[in-house]
C-alpha cells in the first residue's frame, strides 16, 4: 500500500473512531435518563462539528435513527429530528470554522453558547412549528406547550455542553495526535528507505 493509501485509511479510521465514540456515548447517555429531556447529541455534536461538515452532519443523524431504532420509535419524527440536527451540525461546522479561522479557540464556552442557540433552534422547530403541522394544535398552544420542555432541555444541554463536550473534545484530539504521529513516523520510515 502506498504511503497515500496509508494516511487515508489511517485517516478514515480516525473518523470512523470518533463517530463510532460519539454513537456509543450518546446512546448510553440517552439510555441513562439522567435529567429530565435528557438529550446528549447536541453536546456530543458540537466536539464533532469542530472536525468538519460530514462529521457534524452524519454523527446527529446515525445518532437519532440509532436511537429510534434500537427503541422501535421510528417515524416521521425521527425524519424531521435527524435532519433538523443534521442542519444544526452543518451550522456549527461552519461557524466553528469561521471562529477558528479568525484565531479564536472553539472550546467549553463555545459548545455552551452553541448548545443554547441549537436548543432554541432545535426545540423551535420540532415544537411549535411540526406539532402545528403534525398534531393539528394551534401554533400558539404549541409555543407555549414547548416553554417548559425547553427550560429542561436547556439545563440537560447546558450541563453535557460544559461536561460532556470539552472531554469528548479532548478524547478527539487525542485520536487525531495519535494518526499525526503513526503519519509521521510513516514518513520518517520512508525517507530512511
Amino acid at each position: 500500500m502506498s504511503g497515500r493509501g496509508i494516511q487515508f485509511g489511517l485517516a478514515a479510521a480516525a473518523r470512523c473512531a470518533v463517530l463510532g465514540l460519539s454513537l456509543g456515548v450518546t446512546t448510553a447517555l440517552r439510555w441513562a435518563r439522567i435529567f429530565p429531556n435528557n438529550d446528549p447529541i447536541l453536546a456530543v455534536m458540537m466536539p464533532c462539528a469542530k472536525r468538519g461538515r460530514v462529521a457534524a452532519a452524519a454523527f446527529p443523524i446515525a445518532a437519532m435513527v440509532l436511537f429510534d431504532v434500537l427503541s422501535q420509535r421510528v417515524g416521521v419524527w425521527t425524519a424531521v429530528t435527524a435532519g433538523t440536527y443534521g442542519i444544526l451540525g452543518l451550522a456549527f461546522a461552519h461557524v466553528y470554522r469561521v471562529l477558528a479561522n479568525r484565531g479564536r479557540n472553539v472550546g467549553m464556552g463555545t459548545f455552551l453558547i452553541s448548545g443554547i442557540a441549537g436548543v432554541l433552534v432545535f426545540d423551535f422547530v420540532t415544537g411549535p412549528v411540526m406539532s402545528s403541522l403534525l398534531f393539528r394544535m394551534s401554533f400558539a398552544e404549541a409555543f407555549i406547550g414547548q416553554i417548559p420542555f425547553t427550560l429542561k432541555h436547556l439545563a440537560s444541554v447546558s450541563t453535557y455542553a460544559v461536561v460532556v463536550s470539552p472531554a469528548l473534545d479532548r478524547a478527539f484530539h487525542e485520536i487525531e495526535r495519535g494518526r499525526e504521529w503513526i503519519v509521521h513516523r510513516l514518513a520518517a520510515a520512508r525517507a530512511a528507505s
